[in-house]
């Protein structure tokens, strides 16, 4: 309570949850990235078109595997790895069998290396 009230102070929007893995955002966001990595295993559409299809049907500022791409495969695979530990029964938090494959392809790490599903500057 006393946080929520600091942040209301600082003159934010605030919310409550309880102690879990990845609070709200990042428990929502993570599995979703991974459900775009199998997506991509599946050859249900390509990079770009997951990405396209989410920035313009969801309004998202980027797509799932750009996003991947910027907060670093190996961050995510991190997450999803410990997550799984934490909370097994949950299905959307394990990577798929060909995750680390997909993501780390010629041991390409993103925008820490300049590759990963896109090639970064």
């Amino acid at each position: 309570s006393t946080l929520l009230t600091f942040g209301r102070e600082l003159g934010k929007t605030t919310v409550e949850c309880s102690d879990t893995p990845g609070f709200i955002v990042n428990r929502l966001l993570v599995p979703s990235l991974a459900e775009a990595v199998r997506m991509l295993e599946r050859g249900v559409a390509t990079v770009e078109d997951i990405d396209t299809a989410m920035r313009l049907g969801a309004g998202h500022p980027m797509g799932p595997l750009q996003l991947a791409d910027y907060v670093g495969l190996d961050t995510v695979l991190f997450i999803l790895q410990g997550w799984h530990e934490k909370i097994p029964e949950c299905g959307a938090l394990q990577c798929s069998r060909n995750f680390k494959k997909t993501c780390f392809r010629r041991e390409n790490l993103e925008n820490k290396t300049g590759e990963g599903f896109y090639k970064h500057k």
